[in-house]
């Protein structure tokens, strides 16, 4: 059986059904590695939602599975590598559901549809930008450098000027208020931060409440759920719960005891910060627990870092 430039044959298989096998396929596969042709596996049959997205995207650019079967043949031969090219009777397969594609035709129907080829991939379920936060999903046993976090093209973003010069960065707040005004969180500077499941929030410059441990200009990532100050005894201070309180007047973020009805803010030692007591739950409110904090350690200039300064002893 012929389909455009491709030839297919049909093996029987049980309770009569039919499997069709690419020709050209199998040839190639069997010069390569012939002893794997017997045991290849099949390709993942994924929803048909992504199938009708990639359809979609076809008709935007109103072109046909001909059509695209052509610009693939010139994308393959640019490319010297016949994965990238794409046959209209496979894509039709493929828009129904019956087939994943490989990295190449996605990556060819990304040039062909001219959209981002992260945007291709998502509609498979892959979220490239979550790369930095899901590699927290393995933990590996030993210590090693991490490699950078995927920057694609046109993620960028910029902080309108009026923006900056609104938000308080010598304050403690949550980072949903800091940038309400704007309406988007600079999401590449938080990669690390599980932003969709726990709130953000930013230590301002001048709170040294627990410096060392926790340096200004930091952001911590918070867990709404554990939102009860937890007593009991903790052998470091390594070990004792941090909370992110809301104040009247503002936020704090440092270790919490109750005594009845008042909330006592401690600090770390080597502050040299004041211990505070505010009314609770009149005057304070626990948004949560400190689960995670992202910090800098230096400035750096040039080939050189600067030590982060000392606290104030006002």
């Amino acid at each position: 059986m012929r389909w455009g430039k491709e030839y297919y044959f049909a093996a029987p298989l049980r309770l009569g059904r039919f499997v069709f096998c690419n020709l050209s396929e199998l040839a190639h596969a069997a010069r390569k590695s012939p002893r794997k042709l017997a045991t290849r596996m099949l390709e993942s049959t994924p929803g048909s939602e992504a199938g009708k997205r990639l359809r979609a995207e076809r008709l935007r650019v109103r072109l046909s599975t001909r059509a695209v079967q052509k610009l693939s043949e010139q994308i393959a031969q640019e490319k010297n590598n016949q994965d990238y090219y794409i046959s209209h009777g496979w894509l039709t397969d493929v828009e129904n559901g019956k087939f994943t594609p490989s990295i190449y035709k996605l990556y060819s129907l990304s040039l062909i549809y001219k959209c981002n080829y992260a945007e291709i991939v998502a509609f498979f379920g892959i979220n490239v930008l979550d790369i930095a936060r899901e590699q927290r999903l393995v933990s590996l046993p030993h210590t090693h450098l991490i490699g950078s976090s995927p920057q694609p093209p046109g993620q960028t973003i910029m902080l309108p000027l009026e923006l900056r010069e609104n938000v308080q960065l010598s304050r403690t707040n949550l980072v949903s208020r800091m940038f309400e005004a704007w309406g988007e969180i600079p999401v590449t500077l938080l990669q690390q931060l599980d932003l969709r499941h726990c709130l953000c929030g930013y230590i301002g410059l001048e709170d040294y409440t627990l410096y060392p441990l926790i340096r200004p200009g930091s952001f911590v990532e918070i867990d709404a759920r554990q939102n009860k100050v937890r007593a009991g005894s903790w052998q470091s201070e390594f070990e004792r719960p941090i909370y992110f309180v809301e104040l009247r007047k503002g936020y704090a973020c440092s270790w919490c005891e109750l005594d009845g009805t008042h909330l006592i803010l401690v600090p770390c030692p080597q502050s040299r910060g004041q211990i505070r007591q505010v009314r609770y739950p009149a005057d304070a409110d626990i948004v949560g627990r400190v689960t995670a904090v992202t910090m800098r350690i230096a400035e750096v200039v040039g080939n050189q870092s600067k030590e982060s300064p000392s606290p104030s002893t006002e």
